[in-house]
């Protein structure tokens, strides 16, 4: 490893034993310990999002936040919620069917879909890149419906698992995020997806899903032909993204789970309410987050 890289873990290194030794490292989710690398002035420029944070991709420690305890709507990022409840239950070469009720509850949401049809066959696996790359509705209320069992059982595993770590700014009404009447429907905060992303992300399987461009399942004696595509810009534009979730709805935004790694650096954030309808915002945000951390260090080493 170059000789600046390993300037750089020593001093987020040396930060963190800053930041521990003072109680930062514990505190509860609703706050966010942050540190201040020597390298990282003002703030990022032009982020448009509501809530946002950005930090190291180890324990999660900030480098820079706005409003990162608010809990505001997320849309689809609730999805990696519904896949690590998923994950972390495991038997994922199971077979589940597709209910006719997964495609009503698209149409009724108009939320995204996979292009699932019901009674065709799928295992977990298969349909949890159905759930992260399209970001199919279609294939959560599928998941919800197998796994819960049924969908009010499934909620409550994912708020249960909201509690257990410790995210007490968030709450999930829906396995895909959106809206649901007469609720309190799905929200959280900047620093409980920093949380979520981490957990997620160090499970392998989901690691490899996130990651993935695109997934081709051919049609076989249980399915149609299905060919999925990442709806995450940053995965297809910015060097070294690794992850995780684009979220959409009315009431949220635009909004973006990610994470990368350059020069053996990891960097996790997200952005909240970037635009009204634009992705690209989104993307952009994020981009204008990565550069600022980024760039100091990259022009000085050999490596993108």
């Amino acid at each position: 490893m170059h000789t600046f890289a390993r300037l750089l873990q020593a001093t987020v290194a040396g930060a963190l034993v800053v930041a521990v030794s003072h109680g930062l490292a514990a505190a509860p989710a609703t706050s966010i310990p942050h540190i201040q690398l020597p390298w990282l002035t003002t703030e990022p420029a032009g982020v448009q999002a509501t809530g946002a944070v950005l930090a190291e991709g180890i324990t999660g420690t900030a480098l820079w936040s706005r409003q990162a305890n608010t809990p505001i709507p997320i849309a689809s990022i609730a999805k990696v919620m519904t896949a690590l409840v998923v994950v972390d239950a495991g038997d994922l070469d199971r077979t589940i069917a597709v209910p006719q009720e997964a495609i009503a509850y698209c149409v009724r949401h108009d939320g995204s879909t996979a292009g699932l049809v019901p009674g065709e066959v799928l295992t977990a696996r298969q349909l949890l890149y159905a759930l992260m790359l399209p970001s199919g509705c279609d294939a959560a209320y599928t998941l919800a419906d197998a796994y819960g069992p049924g969908q009010d059982g499934f909620i409550a595993r994912m708020n249960d698992t909201a509690h257990r770590m410790n995210m007490a700014g968030t709450h999930f009404a829906d396995p895909s995020g959106l809206p649901v009447p007469d609720d309190h429907s799905t929200y959280s905060t900047p620093a409980d997806l920093v949380t979520l992303g981490l957990r997620a992300m160090s499970l392998p399987v989901f690691r490899a899903i996130a990651s993935s461009k695109s997934y081709h399942l051919p049609a076989g004696p249980g399915n149609r032909d299905h060919f999925w595509q990442t709806t995450n810009l940053l995965l297809r534009d910015y060097p070294g993204t690794i992850g995780i979730k684009t979220g959409w709805t009315d009431a949220a935004g635009t909004c973006l789970l990610f994470e990368t790694v350059r020069a053996g650096i990891p960097l996790i954030g997200v952005v909240l309410n970037s635009s009204p309808d634009s992705a690209v915002v989104a993307k952009n945000d994020a981009e204008s987050m990565l550069n600022w951390a980024y760039d100091p260090i990259l022009t000085l080493l050999p490596i993108s």
